[in-house]
């Protein structure tokens, strides 16, 4: 190799080492610090940048982003006495990469550290339950004594959260039971109000349907009894005016007899004392009538009728009753008796009136030659 080529590409690499040294690339949201024969310089911005060869060096690169800092659990004793474990969590950002650098030694230690003690600080003045329900607080509290302290390290401290509360196996134990025994308290609270509003509820909407179920009745017996009135005021003065003779008086009162002994409840049946009266009336007025040939004789009124019911009274076939009398019987029997008289009876009338209504033909029976 030619002795002059040697010390040319010796002199090519000492400048490409030069220019190498020379040249520093910093990537965004990152920051050098740049020492100059072991004293502080400058810091490096994002973006190309020329130093010293040989004079100036790199002490430490810093990333400017916010940062996550999880804490492990620490035992922190509480106002009354009781040790719970808690566990932080921190978010902070450096703005000041000279001070990070320069003013700490490990600021992530100092911050931890820091944490801890006022941690302990904080909760110290407060009781287990104080202390389970004021997170708010203690994070406010936490934040604004570290963001104080780490001001002049050139960090700033954005978030302090707590993770995580233990308290001793025990004092879980009791605190679930506590809770079991309030949920249970509120669950007979809420079943209990809801026993009360439904017998409430309930007693009101009786209330309500016995007064409507009284307004119905009470509307439906005036309007029963306003009809019933109406109809016995129509058959009285229909009865009235069409002067009504006792035949069919008569006929009517033996008609209605048989329904007085169709109920299957009557263990005890009055015969009234005026069927025997009516019966002989009937059989006055129609029965000589059928069993002789012209037309029907006027029923006698009065005393007449009186004498020719004593002289008819074989003829009936009824037994004599007296006004008021009543028929000690077995009450079906006393019933099939009645009806058949009855039916004997309104029979004979319809024959006859049906005998009255037609013209006058001579009805079967004797004749003046027999």
């Amino acid at each position: 190799m030619d002795p002059v080529v040697i010390p040319i590409l010796v002199a090519a690499l000492v400048v490409v080492f030069l220019v190498a040294s020379t040249v520093r690339i910093v990537p965004q949201a990152r920051r050098y610090n740049i020492e100059r024969f072991g004293r502080y310089r400058r810091t490096l911005q994002p973006g190309l940048n020329l130093v010293v060869p040989v004079a100036d060096r790199i002490n430490t690169k810093l990333d400017v982003r916010e940062q996550v800092y999880s804490s492990d659990p620490r035992p922190v004793i509480t106002e009354d006495n009781l040790v719970v474990n808690i566990d932080t969590v921190l978010y902070y950002q450096i703005t000041d990469p000279r001070a990070a650098a320069y003013e700490v030694a490990d600021y992530l230690q100092a911050i931890d550290q820091l944490t801890v003690t006022t941690l302990r600080n904080v909760i110290g003045s407060m009781d287990l339950e104080e202390t389970l329900t004021s997170r708010e607080e203690i994070n406010s509290r936490l934040r604004a004594v570290l963001d104080d302290a780490t001001g002049k390290w050139g960090i700033r401290v954005n978030r302090v959260e707590i993770k995580a509360i233990d308290p001793p196996h025990t004092i879980k134990e009791a605190m679930e039971k506590q809770m079991r025994a309030e949920r249970d308290k509120r669950a007979a609270i809420l079943h209990a109000e809801g026993e009360r509003q439904a017998k409430i509820l309930t007693a009101e909407g009786t209330k309500q349907k016995d007064i409507l179920e009284a307004q119905g009745t009470q509307q439906a017996m005036i309007l029963r009894a306003d009809g019933e009135a109406k109809a016995v005021e129509l058959v009285f003065q229909a009865v009235h005016r069409n002067n009504a003779d006792p035949k069919i008086l008569a006929y009517k009162y033996l008609e209605t007899l048989p329904h007085l002994a169709r109920s299957d409840n009557n263990t005890f049946w009055v015969i009234p004392g005026e069927l025997t009266e009516a019966v002989r009336t009937v059989t006055r007025a129609f029965g000589d009538d059928q069993s002789e040939a012209g037309p029907a004789r006027p029923v006698p009124s009065g005393k007449e009728a009186t004498a020719g019911v004593d002289d008819t009274s074989d003829d009936i076939r009824t037994p004599p009753l007296d006004a008021g009398s009543t028929v000690s019987l077995d009450a079906a029997a006393a019933a099939d008796e009645a009806e058949k008289q009855a039916a004997a009876a309104v029979s004979d009338a319809k024959a006859e009136a049906e005998a009255a209504r037609s013209p006058q033909v001579p009805r079967r029976g004797r004749t003046s030659g027999d």
